[in-house]
């Protein structure tokens, strides 16, 4: 197969391989190539939205069906490079996952999901992406194209699943068989014609693991997830008060939740980053709630620069603790939590003032 860039005629096969090799040089795990006919998710895209499931993330309704459109969103796309990038930390060492069990079980402790405790990885893909859009370009000469990941109203997981690197599963993240679920997806939309990968099939059998584990039941059914009831939705997009009937089931999970990912059975074959960037922060590796309760806004700001928590704010970060801090005095581990609660609530305004008074309020229960 091949195509016709400037006045160079261009071996696609050839240039594909060439490009795998470049991307295992910067990290990337697995190289893909989708088409753009998108169609055939068009109709699940639009009930997911009829149904109100995306809550207050008001950019997926604004663009509409221009997610399942790649042409629409950068013209002149003609296929999609997909990437995949492992984030499990190099030194997850073997029962990695019964040791974040074990942390989501002590009320004390505070839990940041994996994938946050290293490096923002929109900094870490996006530069190396472009870097790979370079190398096309320095070999072929320059053509059309535009790096993403999880920046752009594109159907990531859709486009994982026809280039061939990974299936939905249930929990609707993608899923490798050597790979569990433990990585990132990244995207390069190009103005050249690309071999296409055979589209990934699904995995999943009659398992229902995520399904069952859900603290808050926000998997409403097979590939179908309500984000307005999920944890990572609710301590990272969601802008305001956390609705009070699920605080209970957030646990001390104040950034994101993993359940999903730690239950599920292809984890076991989840590979370790070859990269620093995502190794754990010493202040996130295993923290507990009264450490990251004692920061104040400007050590919030310097500690978390960099990565991807800092996005959600100062006052996010202190509704999410006080939720956590509340869940932990209900379940008995005080430890100066009251003291704590107590000591801020004076000087503590707006919604996180009201959480920090629900907090408080658990110690009774």
């Amino acid at each position: 197969m091949a195509f016709v860039v400037g006045d160079q005629a261009v071996d696609g096969a050839k240039l594909l391989a060439q490009v795998r090799a470049w991307a295992q040089e910067l990290g990337f795990s697995q190289i893909g190539v989708a088409g753009v006919d998108l169609a055939g998710a068009e109709p699940g895209l639009l009930a997911w939205l009829a149904a109100g499931w995306h809550g207050e993330m008001g950019y997926m309704a604004a663009h509409g069906l221009k997610r399942a459109r790649p042409a629409e969103l950068v013209p002149g796309t003609v296929s999609v490079i997909t990437a995949r990038m492992d984030y499990l930390p190099r030194a997850a060492p073997e029962g990695w996952q019964a040791i974040e069990w074990r942390r989501i079980a002590d009320p004390a402790q505070a839990t940041v999901s994996i994938y946050a405790r290293g490096r923002d990885y929109h900094k870490v893909i996006r530069a190396r992406l472009q870097t790979l859009a370079e190398r096309i370009a320095a070999t072929i000469g320059p053509f059309g194209h535009r790096v993403f990941t999880d920046s752009a109203p594109l159907l990531e997981g859709e486009l994982a699943a026809r280039s061939g690197i990974a299936w939905r599963g249930k929990h609707t993240l993608a899923l490798h068989r050597e790979a569990g679920s433990m990585f990132f997806l990244g995207e390069i939309c190009v103005d050249i014609a690309l071999p296409l990968a055979e589209p990934a099939s699904a995995h999943c059998g009659e398992c229902r693991a995520c399904l069952d584990i859900c603290p808050t039941q926000a998997i409403v059914a097979p590939y179908r997830l309500d984000a307005r009831r999920c944890i990572s939705y609710l301590t990272i997009e969601h802008p305001g008060p956390i609705p009070v009937e699920l605080r209970p089931s957030i646990g001390n999970r104040i950034y994101g939740c993993d359940d999903c990912q730690l239950v599920c059975p292809w984890n076991k074959f989840a590979r370790r980053s070859t990269l620093p960037d995502f190794d754990a922060r010493e202040l996130l590796a295993s923290p507990t709630l009264l450490e990251l309760w004692a920061w104040s806004e400007s050590d919030f700001l310097r500690r978390t620069e960099g990565s991807a928590i800092r996005r959600i704010g100062w006052a996010r970060w202190r509704r999410n603790l006080a939720v956590a801090l509340g869940n932990a005095l209900r379940a008995g581990a005080d430890g100066g939590v009251r003291r704590a609660l107590g000591q801020a609530l004076a000087s503590t305004d707006g919604f996180v003032a009201e959480h920090v008074a629900w907090a408080l309020q658990q110690g009774a229960c």
